[in-house]
């Protein structure tokens, strides 16, 4: 199911600047289109080269501003902090930081390693503070900005079968809470935007099975398949003037799940 015609335009996004991790496939590539579809000068990195230029192409074909794509490997965090230096010198400083990327390989508490521990935590938690870290001194400079870090339902419905994932999905409300107290005097607004269950085509192709969906059917209060763009319309919300009195909070759409 697409995006309904008649939905909200936010028209203080035209023209912001902002930077999206993770932004090729899945929920970024939602987000990713529908700011540039707002009007705004999105740049963003993930290490799909393939979709990632498709998409681009795909934005710009349909007359919105090509986002700038950069291949990017997290867990390379002096390359991540110098590709958003250099985007933010080609754009201008950086009005919105949006903290998506993740990957939920499931893993096995006794197959834990401290090897593989550090290498989830490197792609799953690391790459958001040191997002925030490189993008605040150009909000500051311009007087504010919106930092949106996402989480997942999974550590809140207690799922099993990838604890070092739930471990740094849950820390992301930690990270949103602690830096919307120490960003506010700047008014840096800090939220967590936290999905439910959502269909990208990794998800659908990966772990949904006859089993998935009936927990699907029997969890969510609203019936039907939770989409990305159904999160790409909070992130405009959050990336928006609108919400200029939202910080330190945590934004679930789940479709009733949690």
């Amino acid at each position: 199911m697409s995006a309904p015609n008649q939905l909200a335009q936010f028209p203080s996004l035209k023209g912001k600047r902002v930077f999206v991790t993770g932004g090729g496939t899945g929920i970024g590539a939602a987000v990713v289109s529908a700011l540039a579809e707002q009007g705004a000068l999105v740049a963003f990195v993930d290490i799909a080269t393939e979709a990632s230029e498709a998409l681009c192409q795909r934005i710009a074909a349909s007359g919105h501003p090509a986002p700038l794509f950069r291949q990017v490997d997290l867990r390379d965090i002096p390359t991540l902090q110098s590709t958003i230096a250099d985007l933010a010198s080609q754009l201008g400083d950086f009005d919105v930081l949006v903290n998506n990327a993740a990957n939920d390989e499931r893993h096995k508490l006794e197959d834990v390693t401290q090897e593989y521990w550090d290498n989830r935590i490197a792609i799953n938690q690391r790459p958001s503070f040191f997002a925030v870290q490189s993008v605040v001194p150009g909000m500051k400079k311009k007087g504010g900005g919106s930092i949106i870090n996402f989480s997942s339902i999974s550590w809140h419905t207690s799922g099993g079968g990838y604890p070092v994932y739930t471990t740094a999905k849950a820390s992301v409300l930690g990270l949103t809470r602690g830096l919307a107290r120490d960003l506010g005097p700047h008014n840096i607004r800090v939220n967590t935007v936290t999905p439910g269950w959502v269909m990208t085509e990794r998800q659908i192709a990966l772990w949904l099975d006859e089993k998935g969906k009936e927990d699907i059917k029997r969890n969510q209060c609203l019936q039907g398949e939770l989409l990305p763009w159904h999160l790409a319309r909070m992130v405009l919300f959050l990336a928006a003037d609108d919400s200029v009195m939202c910080t330190a909070q945590e934004f679930i759409v789940d479709a009733g799940w949690a």
